[in-house]
């Protein structure tokens, strides 16, 4: 199958589809040749005339921009190029996600002459045939739609037939999707564009001898914009963005395509062709990758003809920038084990340079007004998956946000003090990572999440810091991150880019690669297995550390004791509002939330490889039952009150902030129902909410019920709830101790209530639309609904206040609970089902963005 796709997909690149089936195409009047020699109307004469792939005309003063286009064929396409478009200047918002750097993955567009009109047609090459049959080829074309992106006037026809068009509004119309982009995004806003701001940037028009590129001023205005579009905007109701296009040159013949493997990690360009034989899937693909081709193939290694060179953006700060170019030449290495020489480096952006340059990959520092996710891609060919243009982002906040978590965990005092311990040295290293991540991401490498739990194989997993605790109590931050390419990486770049003899069987050459690679003990696991609490497999999270994942939870339990316990004033640097100390407190009092993750994955765990028929990649298997019970004891012990309660000296330090832009960080901070008082009740409850929502998760809980009634001596829903319930309903030697496990009673009643069909809160039913909720508010099946309902009712006999005497805070607690169980039997309506609306957890992960953002599937 693999062979077949590849054969396809190499006649497609090789140039033989009929006219019907837009292809690469090496005829002359594709490309201006001899640019000297243009022909040039007297309307733009005095123009400023700049040739290169296309000849532009510059109306600097009118803001216009003017192209020459190649005579049409007999299809009357005058020319067929790959089209992309970016972002010159952004927004600023993590949110909402208009960045600096952005660029869309580009597409093949032909540029067609309909009458007295030049059309810019957007070819669909999701949907195609590779057959020779030119009827069964336009058969596919005419069966989906292509897309009319643009049309244009033609200003005049030259002798030869080449035409004149004013390209300007090709380039102001809205290519990204902004105006959308904004409306659909809650903060975001109605906004339209403004004609009369909107125009091309005519002196960066820039034409070189393979592609053109072109800026653009776009104005959006609106009467009544979004908050995230006033907090980063000058004037929110007034925004003007720069947007970016590239025209480029049809890459030459000879490209081979890989054929995707899901074994291999790389990441796929799909598409159906319908020319398949009945016995193959229509559905191929092939692994995105750059053209990398040894100077001497009969080699074991040799250097590469053209390396892969990557630059940083100079707008980068100097220690900013050597991180980033250290981190990500850690590649270099991979590609060695490839079998390339000098095939792969980093180097600063040269002078003058326009970093949207599409014969640049470029990784940008960009900033935003929050710390948010970076990105990893490019442009490629969508015909062959041939990459063209890497392009990084990378938001520079995150940075800072780590060397706050790891000033939270040793203390302010040693940041820029050099040393293990130094957070600032420690954060650079985490900015190496991230770096040698997202260009991994361009150089077609998608998310390996079992890295970590696989001696930190692969920095294309999200690493969190690893600490330790010395012999002496303190904490150690000296492994915190690794240094340099993972041995999965290594694997991983072999499959991709490995360049094997002519009389080699690439298909077999490629097969032993990954059976040797996973033979050794490498493990790969993608992103939907890894990203939602809700997934099984026991060594796929986010943010996670360890083999064992149990013993890594009780390890960060530590790390997070001896943190809390020594957690004050020196957190925060000298000259700080005490007030600051709140935002650091968030990701020291969760610093266990995404280890809970990675435990919780064991219970009703699912373990399994992405095998394909006769390959030593053993099937699926539940985790056994022992771990499963392991797992469930370390999570319920994170709901002990005294792991969850705070002294009373440090509660009063956590004064509320105040300043121009102290609202802005609310996010970060815990929610309160104290006013100015820190409110450690509700703090618990957020953390509470991470272990219950894990272990209570509606697929969790089917899970478990699926594998009891197959053996019914495995752990079942009912043994989960009895080992949370005698956790948190145990008796407490303290009143705040008390307090604070009442909250968590509420909590797990409130989520078995959801469970088993009451109605969740409105933000938490937001939240399941998104796929972000942690369970909470989402309902079970209806097996697993009938064993909530009978453990409810027996929960509801065991709290009777009969069992007390007296009017005590407990005994109303019980019966208040009791209440809620009650009016969830008998609830007339959903309004009065009893569940109690959980507070938003504060955003942990170093990308802190609320939302749908925190699920972003092909980003860090």
């Amino acid at each position: 199958m693999r062979l077949y796709a590849f054969a396809a997909i190499a006649l497609i690149a090789a140039g033989c589809s009929s006219p019907e089936t837009p292809q690469q195409s090496t005829e002359p009047e594709q490309t201006i040749e001899a640019p000297a020699n243009v022909w040039v109307d007297e309307s733009v004469a005095e123009l400023t005339r700049k040739d290169g792939f296309l000849t532009l005309f510059a109306d600097e003063q009118g803001g216009k921009v003017f192209a020459v286009f190649p005579a049409p064929d007999t299809e009357g396409v005058s020319l067929r190029a790959i089209y992309a478009s970016g972002l010159t200047s952004g927004l600023g918002s993590n949110p909402v996600g208009l960045d600096r750097g952005l660029f869309d993955n580009g597409s093949l567009v032909a540029f067609r002459k309909l009458g007295n009109k030049l059309i810019a047609e957007q070819e669909n090459w999701t949907y195609r045939a590779s057959s020779d049959n030119a009827l069964e080829r336009r058969a596919v074309r005419e069966s989906f739609a292509r897309s009319f992106l643009w049309s244009g006037d033609i200003s005049a026809t030259g002798p030869n037939g080449q035409i004149l068009v004013d390209i300007s509004s090709f380039l102001t119309r809205d290519s990204l999707g902004i105006v959308s982009s904004l409306k659909n995004h809650p903060r975001g806003g109605s906004f339209s564009i403004a004609s009369d701001r909107t125009f091309p940037d005519a002196a960066n028009a820039l034409a070189f001898p393979d592609n053109v590129e072109f800026d653009a001023f776009m104005t959006l205005t609106s009467d009544s914009p979004g908050s995230e579009v006033r907090a980063t905007a000058a004037d929110g109701r007034s925004i003007t963005l720069v947007q970016h296009h590239s025209l480029v040159r049809l890459p030459e013949a000879g490209y081979e395509p890989r054929a995707f493997d899901p074994r291999s990690g790389a990441i796929d360009v799909p598409h159906y062709d319908f020319s398949s034989p009945l016995e193959e899937p229509i559905l191929r693909s092939v692994a995105r990758r750059y053209r990398l081709e040894k100077e001497d193939p009969t080699q074991a290694v040799s250097p590469a003809k053209e390396p892969i060179v990557f630059y940083v953006d100079a707008g980068a700060p100097p220690q900013i920038s050597e991180a980033l170019i250290e981190g990500a030449s850690w590649w270099a290495d991979a590609f060695e084990a490839a079998g390339f020489e000098n095939a792969f480096r980093v180097e600063p952006l040269p002078e003058g340079v326009h970093p949207r340059d599409i014969r640049y990959n470029v990784i940008s520092w960009t900033h935003r007004q929050t710390r948010g996710w970076s990105y990893g891609g490019g442009v490629h060919d969508p015909r062959t998956g041939e990459m063209l243009k890497g392009s990084v982002i990378l938001g520079s906040q995150r940075v800072r946000q780590d060397r706050m978590i790891f000033e939270g965990l040793v203390g302010a005092d040693n940041s820029g003090e050099g040393g293990p311990n130094d957070p600032v040295t420690i954060a650079l290293n985490r900015i190496k990572q991230l770096s040698a991540h997202e260009v991994g991401h361009s150089l077609g490498f998608a998310h390996n999440f079992a890295a970590s739990s696989n001696d930190r194989a692969s920095v294309m997993d999200y690493p969190a810091p690893l600490v330790s605790v010395s012999s002496d109590g303190t904490l150690d931050l000296s492994q915190a991150y690794d240094d340099g390419i993972g041995e999965w990486d290594k694997l991983a770049a072999t499959w991709l880019y490995a360049e094997f003899p002519e009389d080699a069987d690439e298909e077999e050459e490629l097969e032993t690669i990954l059976r040797e690679g996973y033979a050794s003990g490498l493990m790969f696991v993608g992103d939907r297995e890894a990203r939602s609490v809700a997934t099984a497999h026991p060594y796929a999270s986010v943010w996670d550390n360890g083999a064992d994942a149990v013993a890594m939870l009780r390890q960060t339990m530590n790390v997070r004791r001896i943190a809390l316990e020594n957690f004050g004033a020196r957190v925060i640097k000298d000259g700080s509002g005490m007030a600051e100390m709140r935002s650091v407190l968030v990701p020291i009092y969760l610093y266990h939330r995404y280890q809970i993750a990675a435990a919780a994955k064991s219970v009703g765990g699912f373990e399994f490889s992405y095998n394909e028929k006769g390959d030593a990649l053993t099937p699926g298997a539940p985790v056994s039952d022992e771990r499963q019970r392991e797992a469930l004891a370390a999570l319920v012990e994170t709901l002990d009150p005294a792991a969850l309660a705070l002294p009373d000296s440090l509660v009063n330090q956590l004064t509320p902030p105040l300043g121009a832009f102290g609202s802005n960080n609310i996010a970060e901070t815990f929610a309160s129902e104290t006013g100015p008082v820190f409110d450690v009740l509700t703090a618990a409850d957020s953390a509470a909410a991470i272990t219950i929502g894990a272990l209570l998760h509606p697929d969790r809980t089917a899970r478990l019920a699926d594998y009891q009634s197959r053996q019914p001596s495995r752990l079942g829903v009912n043994d989960v709830l009895t080992s949370i319930e005698q956790q948190i309903f145990a008796s407490q030697p303290s009143a705040r101790r008390q307090a604070i496990a009442q909250r968590l009673q509420t909590r797990f009643v409130s989520t078995l209530i959801a469970l088993s069909g009451g109605a969740p809160s409105e933000g938490e039913a937001q939240a399941a639309a998104v796929g972000l909720s942690n369970g909470a508010g989402a309902t079970a099946p209806s097996n697993v609904q009938a064993i909530i309902d009978m453990y409810l009712k027996g929960l509801r006999t065991r709290l009777s206040p009969g069992l007390l005497e007296g009017q005590t805070p407990d005994r109303a607690h019980r019966e208040w609970l009791i209440a809620n169980i009650e009016r969830h039997f008998d609830r007339p309506a959903p309004a009065r089902s009893g569940v109690v609306g959980a507070p938003d957890v504060p955003p942990g992960s170093p990308i802190g963005s609320p939302g749908f953002m925190e699920t972003c599937w092909h980003c860090e």
